[in-house]
Formats: structure tokens, C-alpha cells, sequence
């Protein structure tokens, strides 16, 4: 009886088991997504973590004025006025209905750009950079082309349709990843509402991106929507420990359905890191030699480090200690350095301390060495004199009893 229970609890354990390790396998896997083209990106380095047609050229919509925001803050000052053209938009554009020749800074025309990607705001900041659209389009082009980008072109700086404005999902990335370094862009496609001051009125505007004000740590960074370019829209999220990651979904076909495949890349990509403990000050790294002893002195990181890794990435420690130290050391004396390296890259560095106290030689010891005498050497002497000692006291005894 007692067998058969247990029999029939292993089996039930086997079953509890067995589809928990293949959950957590399609964990694993990248989500299935409706997009046309897909990409997540770990968002320090822009290094891939999962690709779908990332390199077919495809309309990008308004997430085309990445590059419009990107010429706006290399070229352009926050506090700068621009003076707003005259511009006949269709009741389906997005705008902040900016009357011709209404004066706004550019910070402002950037926020309403980005968050109500507002097709007015494009085009005042492309002429108050550069004279004229076609100008604008040929600087972003030439942007573009500096960054490597080169599956992408422009043929305006709004994301109409047209056969020679077209990116890829790679290419999106790549540019995010560049533009979300700059404190000011990172700060305003995380901003779910603002309040633009300047112009003839202010205005309050909402960010189309709902995922950012839905999702404490989702943080950007641009939607877009054409006829034929569908649904689009780069992502961005943070997570614990420093964890950042970018994604980008083109051509999906509802709004709905780009949101949640946002979502799902993005969670997937932050559950790829994790945070490990590289240095513990508690375990020695290395041994060192101390000068005329037998005897080797442990060291430890001063402070511990833990390092954010992503999912296949090695960690590895270079040591940097002499061959041998010389005391008297007090515990905790730095003899030597540590560096992790992720993959490569050094990430952390810190000194190597004694554990212990490292103790002087003493005079005999210094001699020792200093007379290049092993003290095994030095002792077998010493047992050989006393024995000689001993062998002449004891014929010296035998001598007086005779």
C-alpha cells in the first residue's frame, strides 16, 4: 500500500512538473507577433535579441520623425522661436493647430512632435532649421546615411507614404537606441501628458503612445499609422538593475494588436537579464607571495558588484596583483585590482585587499634570504654540528673514564 502511494505521488509530482518546464521553455522563445516586421534590441548597445524580417524596407509612418526630432536637437536650440508656416492639413492629420506665423520654441514644437506627433510641428521645424522641406529632407537623409542607417530614406519629415520614405525594423532600432542617449529625448517620450507654454495658447497635449502611460515602465518612444504602412510603433522599457530594451513592430494590422505585441516583446526582452553577483568580499581571488616567508597572502575585492548580464552573455574577472608582497600588511591593505568584464566589456572595477594581517619577516628570515641559504639547508647544518658536538663530548668522556 505504502509503495503504491508512493508511486502515485511520484507521478502526480511528474505531472505538476512537466508543464511548468515547458512553460518556463516557451518562456524562452521569443512571443508570436502579427507584425510584418519585428525587432528587440538590448537597448544599452543595441545588440539583437530577436529579429522577424528586420531588414525589409517598409513605410514607417510618423515614426519617420525620429530623424526630424533627432536634426531638431543637434541643430537646433530649446529656447529658439520658430515661426510656424502656413500649413493646409486634412482633418485625419494629427496637429496642435499652429496658425501661420505663430511663434513657439522649439522645445514646445519637439513635445508636440513626439507625443501628438503633430504634422504642423514637423513642418515649422523643418523650415526654421533649414529654409525649406526639401533642404530638411536632404539633411535627413544625410543623417541617415552617417549613421549607417542604410536601409532608410525620407522623402518628407512627417511620414506621409511614399515610395522613397521607408526604413526597417532594424534601422529603427539602430536610431533609437542612439536617440534615447539624450537626456531630452529620453524625457519627453516618457511623458504621458504636457503642457506646451509658449505659442498664442497654451495647450495640452496627450501622448499617442498609450503604453507609457499605462505601463509605469514602458518609456517611449513613438507610434505611427499610414494606409499602407498599418500600425507602427518603436518601444522602450526599462527594468530593474539598469535592464533597458527596444522594440519595433511595422505593419501590424490594428492599433490593438501593435500594442499588445509591444508589450509582449518588451517583457519579454527585460526577462532576458538578470543581475549577478561578480565580486564577493567575503572569497579570495588570488594569492600573492610574501617576501622571505613560506607563506601566500589572501586577497579579496574590497567592495562587492553585482552586474546586470543578459541571457548568453559571459562574465570573466582579470587580476591585476604583484607575484609577491612584503609585510607588515594590515588587513585590508590594497595590494591589487579587479575588473569584470560582460562579453568583454569592463563594467566594474575595484582593488584587491589583504584578508589578514601580513606579518615582517624578522631579522633571521631577512638573513636567510638575504644570503640565498634555503632554511632546510640551514638546519640540516645545525643538526650536523650538534652532532658533531655530541660525538666529541662523548670521546672526551670515554677518555677520562679510562
Amino acid at each position: 500500500m505504502r509503495r503504491a502511494l508512493r508511486t502515485l505521488a511520484a507521478i502526480m509530482l511528474l505531472v505538476v512538473l512537466v508543464p511548468s518546464e515547458a512553460a518556463a521553455q516557451r518562456a524562452k522563445r521569443p512571443p508570436d507577433t502579427t507584425a510584418a516586421a519585428a525587432i528587440v534590441v538590448d537597448g544599452r548597445n543595441g545588440e539583437v535579441m530577436y529579429a522577424k524580417a528586420a531588414d525589409a524596407r517598409r513605410s514607417i509612418a510618423s515614426t519617420t520623425k525620429l530623424m526630424t526630432a533627432l536634426l531638431a536637437l543637434e541643430r537646433a536650440d530649446p529656447r529658439e522661436i520658430f515661426t510656424a508656416p502656413a500649413y493646409n492639413a486634412l482633418p485625419v492629420e494629427s496637429q496642435i493647430n499652429l496658425s501661420a506665423g505663430e511663434r513657439m520654441r522649439v522645445g514646445d514644437l519637439l513635445e508636440g512632435l513626439l507625443l501628438e506627433s503633430a504634422n504642423d510641428a514637423a513642418v515649422t521645424l523643418a523650415e526654421g532649421i533649414s529654409g525649406s522641406r526639401a533642404a530638411f529632407v536632404a539633411e535627413m537623409n544625410e543623417r541617415a546615411a552617417e549613421l549607417g542607417l542604410e536601409n532608410t530614406s525620407y522623402a518628407n519629415p512627417i511620414g506621409f507614404d511614399h515610395r522613397s520614405n521607408y526604413s526597417t525594423a532594424r534601422d529603427l532600432a539602430d536610431l533609437s537606441v542612439y536617440l534615447m542617449r539624450r537626456p531630452r529625448f529620453r524625457r519627453i517620450v516618457d511623458m504621458p501628458v504636457a503642457r506646451l507654454e509658449s505659442g498664442s495658447r497654451p495647450r495640452v497635449i496627450d501622448n499617442r503612445n498609450r503604453l507609457v502611460a499605462r505601463y509605469p515602465w514602458v518609456s517611449g518612444i513613438k507610434t505611427g499609422h499610414t494606409i499602407q504602412a498599418g500600425d507602427v510603433l518603436v518601444g522602450s522599457a526599462r527594468g530593474r538593475g539598469g535592464a533597458r530594451v527596444i522594440s519595433v513592430v511595422l505593419g501590424e494590422p490594428s492599433e490593438a494588436a501593435r500594442d499588445a505585441d509591444t508589450v509582449a516583446l518588451l517583457r519579454w526582452g527585460l526577462s532576458r537579464f538578470h543581475r549577478v553577483r561578480a565580486l564577493d568580499p567575503r572569497r579570495p581571488l588570488a594569492r600573492a607571495n610574501v617576501e622571505h616567508r613560506d607563506e601566500r597572502a589572501a586577497l579579496v575585492p574590497r567592495r562587492s558588484a553585482v552586474v546586470l548580464v543578459r541571457d548568453g552573455e559571459r562574465i570573466r574577472r582579470r587580476v591585476r596583483v604583484p607575484q609577491e608582497v612584503e609585510g607588515p600588511l594590515a588587513a585590508g591593505a590594497r595590494v591589487g585590482s579587479v575588473t569584470v568584464l560582460v562579453d568583454g566589456r569592463a563594467v566594474r572595477r575595484t582593488a584587491l585587499v589583504t584578508v589578514a594581517d601580513v606579518p615582517g619577516p624578522g631579522t633571521l628570515r631577512v638573513l636567510i634570504s638575504t644570503l640565498d641559504v634555503p632554511l632546510t639547508l640551514l638546519a640540516m647544518l645545525a643538526i650536523l654540528v650538534a652532532a658533531v658536538v655530541a660525538a666529541v663530548r662523548i670521546r672526551a668522556r670515554r677518555r677520562v673514564v679510562r
